[in-house]
């Protein structure tokens, strides 16, 4: 397993496609369909990640992310909305990523392998040590990164 993600969206078939697409993927994947149901998660549970849609009833995400930001200051948030124009909110700053909806995946995958690979490095991503370990680990996530 590459990580634990929490992915937090009201839309059924849209947590259903990020949850299928990343367990592909390799990832440990749980699901909430409410703000409130994520924050119980977190509560309960350890995640290396978050994907968190911004427009749902109840608890939007933004209030979501305060929270999260609030209760677990060192997990990484990827903020995954359908309007791009949240991304001029300053509240939204504080996520580690912001990624507009679309049925091609690829930028959220990108997103995730991204954090996943900071994860694993810790403070030391840009140490040539760490990239030179993670070269050696083929099960590592990131193996995208230039040889040295």
């Amino acid at each position: 397993m590459k990580g634990k993600i929490l992915i937090i969206d009201d839309d059924e078939s849209m947590r259903e496609l990020l949850q299928l697409e990343l367990s592909d993927e390799g990832y440990d994947v749980t699901l909430a369909e409410s703000g409130l149901e994520g924050m119980q998660q977190i509560k309960d549970n350890q995640f290396q990640l978050v994907i968190l849609d911004i427009r749902m009833p109840g608890m939007d995400g933004i209030e979501a992310l305060e929270k999260i930001i609030n209760t677990q200051r060192g997990l990484p948030v990827i903020l995954h909305s359908a309007y791009s124009h949240f991304k001029e909110n300053f509240r939204t700053w504080s996520a580690t990523s912001y990624v507009v909806k679309s049925m091609d995946l690829t930028e959220l995958k990108e997103a995730v392998h991204n954090q996943a690979c900071r994860s694993l490095c810790g403070a030391f991503s840009h140490h040539r040590l760490c990239v030179k370990q993670l070269h050696q680990q083929r099960s590592a996530p990131c193996l995208r990164v230039d040889p040295i």
